[in-house]
């Protein structure tokens, strides 16, 4: 296995859509900064065939410390969550 780069992904864009790197690092760049604007907001961003970020409000829960054992609370807490579509879980099980 091959860990991909911000480089890497911006070459592999630029070769798959036929078009000059830095039009890839734009869209990149652009793709990047509307994700972050709609979680702010609290929204979802669908990417067909790969899977949806949506921002999720986790309850206040009782836990461990895993140190000591003792019960602590963790707090109610808003989180960014990606789902995964079905088609690539099962293409990647497949693999």
């Amino acid at each position: 296995m091959s860990k991909m780069t911000r480089t890497d992904l911006i070459e592999a864009i630029a070769k798959e859509a036929g078009t000059e790197k830095r039009s890839a690092k734009t869209f990149l760049e652009s793709f990047t900064t509307i994700v972050e604007k709609t979680m702010k907001k609290g929204g979802e961003v669908p990417l067909a065939g790969l899977g949806k970020f949506k921002v999720v409000r986790r309850k206040a829960r009782m836990g461990r410390n895993p140190a000591t054992g003792q019960a602590i609370k963790i707090p109610a807490k808003t989180v960014v969550k990606f789902s995964v579509a079905k088609n690539l879980k099962d293409m990647v099980k497949k693999a």
